[in-house]
């Protein structure tokens, strides 16, 4: 046991492996050799390099986006005239990122809380017996009481009433206006990493420009105001039937920037995507379509606490920041050639697996790659009266012999040389 663990740290310390080349005259070995090659090359220059851009270092934005809504909304119901200004229709009105515009609504004025029948279809009876007093039932407005109300063969409810009737939305929707209205959207990223701030208020756009412009994708791709109807459009959307039952519209600002040229060539791009609310009109179909939520307007009359209920239909508009920004650096450069040199060794492991498995004399090739020597076998020559001399005049013999029986064929295996790193 001793002896073994001496020969292994002996072989480790005092062996070199060195490799040994093979010199091989082989038009199909050399072509696939160089064609692997010229792919790898191929994809460090146009993926790694141009495509990837893998000599730059990355980085993405801390961002900040502040909206602010104009434009003024007019509406006639019943011969009930109104004014809708920004502090009505825009919820939350706090300039967010995320906010909804109003289009269309249900409105149900001087509710108070008491008793009252439950709506047609929400909770039919014939008797008391069919409510139950004291339950609620999920798609209820109220309380049941247990009292079955004979002229409209619903159950009466403890609630806000009279009960709120959504079962009819207004089609026009009431504020087709809003078409018009004007979003201003300002936004500020800063990249960390490279200690650069920008704003999408970027250079030559100040507050005369800002007074005049409107967002055109060719005409004016910078400018930060936008038509609501041209914001539906161009997500793909028809303006009157998202805003009849509300829905969804993704807008993004896209920073994508590189740091090696100036810093003013820095600007967003916006773009605008549908996100529900379908354009080809077969929400009707589906089980819940559009968006829509409730508020209301509490206020006091006659000491009674009374409330104004809207159900608002409306486009919820969602402002996405995406940033990503590249710069040179020295370390991702080196990185990927080193990788790609790496690659390089494909080739050789190719065209080994072809010369030792696939061509016709690989076994030539195997004891002309491969050949083990160590002091033991030169002992044993010596005791054979085998001197170096005469190994070597043997093996150049041998070869001579070899060397006859070559073949004309340029692609034959019988034209490869051996060459020694030891004879260089």
């Amino acid at each position: 046991m001793k002896s073994q663990i001496t020969n292994a740290l002996s072989d480790f310390f005092f062996e070199y492996e060195t490799p040994r080349q093979v010199l091989v005259r082989n038009r199909r070995v050399g072509v696939v050799c160089r064609l692997i090659q010229l792919g790898v090359l191929a994809y460090i220059i146009g993926w790694v390099f141009i495509y990837e851009k893998g000599y730059q270092s990355t980085d993405t934005a801390v961002s900040s986006v502040f909206t602010k809504m104009k434009g003024v909304g007019y509406t006639n119901v019943t011969g009930r005239e109104r004014v809708w200004d920004v502090a009505d229709y825009v919820f939350p009105p706090q300039g967010d990122s995320s906010f909804v515009v109003m289009t269309n609504y249900i409105i149900t004025e001087g509710q108070s809380i008491g008793k009252c029948p439950e709506l047609k279809g929400k909770h039919n009876c014939s008797s008391d017996a069919d409510c139950e007093g004291g339950s609620f039932k999920r798609t209820g407005h109220g309380e049941m009481t247990g009292v079955c109300v004979n002229t409209t063969k619903t159950c009466e409810v403890l609630a806000w009433c009279p009960v709120e009737d959504d079962h009819n939305i207004p089609d026009p929707p009431l504020l087709m206006s809003a078409e018009n209205y004007t979003l201003f959207i300002k936004n500020s990223v800063t990249f960390p990493l490279f200690g650069v701030s920008r704003s999408n208020l970027v250079e030559g756009i100040d507050a005369k420009y800002i007074s005049k412009c409107l967002y055109d994708p060719k005409e004016a791709p910078l400018c930060p105001i936008f038509r609501l109807g041209d914001i539906v459009k161009l997500s793909g959307f028809n303006f009157e039937t998202i805003a009849q039952v509300g829905g969804a519209i993704g807008i993004v600002v896209d920073w994508t920037c590189n740091f090696d040229v100036d810093v003013k060539h820095c600007k967003p791009t916006y773009n605008f995507h549908g996100l529900y609310g379908n354009p080809a009109e077969t929400d009707k179909v589906r089980a819940s379509v559009g968006y829509n939520f409730r508020y209301a307007k509490h206020y006091l009359e006659n000491n009674v606490q009374k409330r104004t209920l809207l159900k608002v239909f409306g486009i919820r508009f969602d402002i996405i920041v995406q940033s990503l920004a590249r710069k040179f650096d020295i370390i991702p450069t080196l990185t990927a050639i080193g990788s790609g040199v790496g690659i390089f060794g494909v080739a050789t492991v190719v065209c080994d697996l072809v010369l030792l498995y696939l061509l016709p004399k690989r076994e030539f090739y195997k004891n002309m790659k491969f050949k083990y020597t160590d002091t033991q076998a030169q002992h044993d020559s010596k005791l054979l009266r085998l001197d170096t001399s005469a190994y070597y005049t043997l093996e150049a013999n041998a070869r001579q012999v070899q060397g006859t029986d070559k073949s004309n064929d340029p692609d034959s295996e019988a034209g490869s040389i051996e060459t020694d790193l030891s004879k260089k």
